[in-house]
């Protein structure tokens, strides 16, 4: 059995993955939700609560899983506090994402590394809007859009980094997805985001890549 843990399960992407992957009784999916919630009830689901912006919270979290051993890492949780239309720093907004989607997402990750087994993969989501190969770029949501840069920075530091300890890192850009962060009119859907992160896992793919429906996108 291959068991994995998949940050923000409560709704949107992360739901959606949980709901998949679990539906294969040899796969174990550990969740997390601020909240330590989730609607899904299966045998090989459990879901706790985690707070990436407090380490408090990331280091009970990891006292939970022990030593759990782990197959894959969807680092999935992340915010967008400012409005669409926003292009303003708000230094507070900003220190507030990045303790979430950047400082909490890399604390988590290092904590877990001893945690995985051989040919175990992290996978960081982050955004189209987080590249600079962004074909409409715009002055908007700066804050968001600066903390998924520095993600995919990471991405390409761990996987150079865990290249001896066969962990394959990626970063995903799920695309415009309809979540509370993406709206109603986005383009994609939770449950084909969630396909393209299980083709992903299912693929092994050579670490260090930015990926986005099955294929591998300029930084």
């Amino acid at each position: 059995m291959k068991t994995g843990i998949i940050t923000g399960c409560s709704r949107g992407i992360g739901f959606a993955t949980v709901d998949l992957l679990t539906d294969n009784d040899n796969i174990k999916v550990i969740g997390t939700s601020t909240s330590g919630n989730c609607s899904i009830s299966k045998s090989n689901f459990d879901c706790f609560q985690l707070d990436l912006s407090e380490s408090k919270s990331i280091n009970e979290f990891v006292n939970i899983i022990g030593n759990t051993k782990i197959d894959f890492l969807l680092n999935n949780a992340g915010v967008l506090l400012e409005n669409w239309n926003e292009s303003v720093i708000n230094l507070e907004h900003l220190r507030q994402t990045f303790n979430v989607n950047l400082f909490g997402t890399i604390e988590l990750s290092e904590k877990l590394i001893p945690n995985f087994n051989e040919n175990g993969q992290i996978v960081i989501v982050t955004s189209d809007w987080g590249s600079f190969s962004e074909k409409n770029f715009d002055e908007f949501q700066p804050h968001y859009k600066m903390s998924k840069s520095a993600l995919n920075m990471y991405t390409k530091l761990l996987a150079k980094r865990l290249e001896n300890q066969n962990i394959i890192v990626s970063s995903f850009d799920p695309g415009w997805t309809q979540t509370d962060m993406g709206g109603n009119d986005a383009t994609r859907k939770p449950t084909a985001v969630a396909n393209d992160i299980k083709n992903l896992l299912n693929r092994v793919p050579e670490s260090g890549n930015f990926w986005h429906q099955g294929k591998i996108r300029e930084w």
